[in-house]
């Protein structure tokens, strides 16, 4: 036990380091304060329209559950981004390769750690925020569901590795089980009934119980199927460094067809960008139907798609910049501006066709008529230049850094605010659309794509000089 307790406080200690080098101390640790506020703003708004308690606490523990998805999988197989945005960095958790420690132990501890960690950093600040909408003595009853769902999540994480570890029958039956949830919810069988979300709901025993039952199983399944001795099989690739220069003549540009392969050749290849921009989709169906139920009229669904897809533009220019660093071309004979023409030609050609695919297939699953589709897709392409330009003016060539760095964040949501809440509350109040207003909707969208412009216009010099410092 006094192992587990020197390991377990080493992960803590690991994470916090982590996290303020890259950040800054400070920066870090007001994180959690700006969680609170804004959230707290957003749950006295949502107050205020008439939002009902229970749909936002849904809400809460659906956005909960698929952090915690997510936090597993940058844990634990996210290896490559690690390094890419940390150098060579060896994790605690993988230490049993180097001391005589039991890997399985390290991963029970690890999710141990990473439960703890977030439910003070982000789940605590998170439950206040909901102060407003709750009695005081309900705000305990929240955040452990949340805690829960969060573990939820991560404990699903690291069942599906753990199943890859045992090679092609692993990944069927994690695929099976999947596909199976997902089958059940569309039939529309009672899941909910076995999550944290149905104990804060009707607390009891037997809520308590179901809720206890589906990580424990998860658990389970990660301590007989995780495979110590598994190693990833090695990955080779053939030379595609000219073949990519032909398909694209009229740009000769070495650095875009270098992004193009680091991103093909990372984990998970471009199709991680198109399940980013499928994760948007989940989060705008839900929105939409939590607004729908909130104003009681028809929500229209192009504008309110093409205003939060523009949001692909953040993730996708993440996987764009994952391996790389302007200080890195310093001893290249490229010029800093090179660097990020080459990035936004990787966008152009990446980004753009996937968010406007993603949003054809929503426009048209929920039946946009012609004008609120037209605006809809001026938004999102607007929106997507325009946040293109906003991050490469905020953050340069290392946009993960808005993870944590709370004044970085803080300048982002904003500027993400300004042009998206406006154009939200147009998509959720005014059904059915005029002629005059779609069309101040796609003046709207091009005029958004010429502040990106702007944007990227100015800061490109700006970061030239910084990195040349």
């Amino acid at each position: 036990m006094s192992a587990d307790r020197a390991v377990l406080a080493a992960m803590v200690r690991e994470e916090w380091r982590l996290h303020s080098r890259l950040f800054g101390g400070r920066r870090f640790a007001a994180f959690p304060v700006f969680v609170a506020l804004v959230g707290g703003l957003t749950a006295w708004a949502l107050g205020t329209t008439g939002a009902e308690t229970g749909t936002v606490v849904a809400g809460a523990h659906v956005l909960v559950a698929l952090f915690g998805l997510q936090t597993g999988t940058v844990g634990l197989v996210g290896r490559d981004a690690m390094r890419g945005l940390l150098g060579d960095t060896t994790l605690v958790v993988f230490s049993a390769h180097t001391l005589p420690l039991r890997q399985r132990r390290l991963l029970g501890l690890f999710l141990l750690k990473d439960v703890g960690y977030y439910a003070v950093l982000l789940l605590l600040p998170l439950t206040v925020a909901l102060a407003p909408l709750l009695p005081l003595a309900e705000l305990a009853l929240l955040w452990l569901t949340l805690v829960w769902t969060f573990g939820l999540g991560l404990c699903a994480t690291v069942a599906a590795v753990s199943l890859a570890t045992r090679g092609r029958p692993g990944k069927v039956v994690a695929a099976l089980v999947a596909c199976a949830l997902g089958a059940a919810a569309l039939a529309g069988l009672p899941i909910a009934a076995a999550t944290p979300y149905a104990l804060f709901v009707a607390p009891g025993l037997t809520s308590a119980v179901a809720a206890a039952v589906p990580p424990l199983c998860l658990l389970a399944v990660a301590a007989l199927a995780y495979d110590p001795e598994h190693e990833p099989p090695a990955r080779t690739a053939e030379n595609a460094y000219r073949a990519w220069r032909r398909r694209v003549p009229a740009w000769d540009d070495p650095v875009f067809v270098k992004t193009m392969l680091d991103v093909s050749r990372s984990a998970g290849g471009y199709w991680k960008v198109l399940l980013s921009a499928g994760i948007l989709v989940a989060m705008s169906a839900f929105l939409v139907s939590l607004a729908e139920a909130v104003v009681g009229l028809r929500v229209l669904p192009g504008v309110a798609f093409g205003s939060i897809l523009g949001l692909t533009a953040f993730t996708t220019y993440n996987w764009l910049t994952q391996f790389d660093d302007g200080t890195a071309y310093a001893t290249l004979p490229v010029e800093t501006a090179a660097v990020f023409d080459a990035k936004r030609r990787a966008f152009a050609v990446l980004g753009l066709p996937t968010g406007v695919a993603c949003y054809a297939v929503a426009a048209l699953w929920r039946g946009a008529a012609p004008l609120d589709a037209i605006a809809g897709l001026a938004l999102c392409i607007g929106l997507q230049a325009y946040l293109f330009g906003l991050t490469v003016a905020l953050a340069g060539t290392q946009p993960n850094e808005f993870l944590f760095d709370t004044v970085l964040f803080a300048g982002f949501t904003l500027g993400v605010a300004l042009p998206l809440v406006p154009v939200l509350v147009v998509g959720f109040v005014a059904a059915p659309l005029s002629a005059p207003l779609a069309a101040a909707l796609v003046v709207a969208g091009v005029g958004l794509a010429g502040v990106g412009h702007v944007l990227y216009g100015r800061a490109v010099p700006r970061w030239r000089e910084r990195y040349r410092e």
